[in-house]
């Protein structure tokens, strides 16, 4: 995650992660991103089923019952053994997480463990019920998925209706004062609408929004023609730069951030000091801190029927199985070839990854999108937009 508002706007400074000693267990969750010990934040798609039919799914999800899906006393014992582990957050994820009838009780389990319970959702399904439910259990935040304004986001989700669905949803989070913000997967059939994203911001007072630069997983394999070209990709992360700080200049407070492509960190740290903004060095330091892609590190996933990776993305390659091992003994085994080298990616990228002056900030990037395009997950990152007169290549 790279967070625009925290980074140009100086919301952050790096004084105020070291306060924490970078510990995960520590720092607030808008600081988590800068953390040392890198913990990993576990998402757990804790079902398949969905009630929508999104071009864009990792998990190839539908309206059915799927079979072989942990039990909630499964549940539980992940939940404990991450608990254990440190994992400062669980991410319960799915298909749609709310068509589990034990949600609330393996959230609340979380919670209880001192874990921080977060949900992504595509938001359609909470009324005030289950809001006050998310409320009762000490829910820390949901995210609903929203891809576009209203007609672009019902054909890309393939459901009429699901954008209005949507903000009754974050509504009704928004009543029972849980946070509550945005998810938006960038493409060519809805870059146009991030101008009319930031206004809906404005007009519903939502805090937050993550814009996901896409990954080719799952049915997003199929979307990789429909990714945005690299120029097209800077002049949407300046837009979103520049929408960011005309928030922030009206004083209206609002989180922003990219994921995805952690060549936004350095496009921003280069960006800064081209506008001779002083705050340039205390941003680069703070991208040093947050390290660059995280996948095998920070970040892991868990799928509904137990599997181990490397991240939401990486679901031809199971590490282990928690039905078999802890999730703590699978992710510290480092005989495993890949995990071993997402570990320390550093010494494994080739190409211009390798030869990047910015790999300590960017980390490699995304290593499941080099290897959907090309067969090699070592290999530069596609989607890496920055010229090779930006990343210090001589010609």
């Amino acid at each position: 995650m790279i967070g625009i508002s925290k980074l140009y706007c100086g919301t952050v400074e790096p004084s105020d992660a070291l306060r924490y000693e970078r510990n995960s267990a520590k720092l607030p969750s808008h600081l988590l991103q800068f953390s040392e010990d890198k913990k990993p934040v576990v998402v757990w798609n804790m079902g398949r089923r969905c009630n929508l039919r999104c071009v864009h799914c990792y998990s190839h999800s539908k309206d059915m019952e799927y079979e072989g899906e942990l039990t909630t006393n499964e549940g539980r014992a992940l939940i404990d053994d991450l608990a254990g582990f440190g994992a400062p957050v669980m991410l319960f994820s799915g298909g749609e997480p709310t068509l589990r009838p034990d949600l609330f009780e393996l959230a609340k389990h979380a919670v209880a463990r001192g874990m921080r319970a977060v949900i992504s959702t595509n938001g359609t399904l909470i009324d005030d019920a289950m809001a006050e439910k998310f409320r009762e259990i000490g829910l820390s935040y949901v995210g609903v998925s929203l891809d576009g304004l209203r007609e672009t986001n019902d054909r890309f989700r393939g459901v009429n209706g699901a954008f209005d669905a949507a903000l009754a949803g974050i509504a009704a989070c928004k009543r029972q004062g849980i946070k509550v913000g945005l998810r938006f997967t960038i493409n060519k059939r809805n870059a146009g609408d991030i101008p009319g994203i930031f206004d809906l911001l404005e007009e519903q007072d939502i805090p937050r929004i993550c814009f996901y630069h896409l990954v080719y997983a799952g049915r997003g394999t199929k979307l990789i023609e429909e990714d945005l070209t690299h120029e097209e990709t800077r002049k949407t992360v300046d837009l979103i730069i520049d929408r960011t700080a005309d928030l922030h200049r009206r004083g209206i407070d609002k989180e922003v951030l990219t994921v995805d492509n952690h060549a936004d960190g350095p496009y921003l740290y280069l960006r800064m000091l081209r506008e001779k903004n002083p705050r340039a060095g205390q941003v680069m330091k703070l991208l040093e801190m947050n390290g660059g892609n995280s996948s095998g590190v920070g970040i892991g996933c868990v799928s509904w029927d137990g599997s181990v990776y490397a991240d939401k993305f990486w679901r031809h390659y199971s590490l282990g199985n928690v039905k078999e091992r802890p999730f703590s003994e699978i992710w510290t085994d480092l005989s495993d070839e890949l995990l071993a080298g997402l570990k320390d990616k550093k010494k494994h990228v080739t190409g211009r990854c390798a030869a990047c002056k910015f790999l300590n900030v960017c980390g490699g990037n995304f290593r499941v999108r080099a290897e959907a395009v090309t067969g090699d997950a070592w290999s530069p990152d596609p989607a890496c937009y920055l010229t090779d007169e930006e990343i210090g290549l001589e010609r």
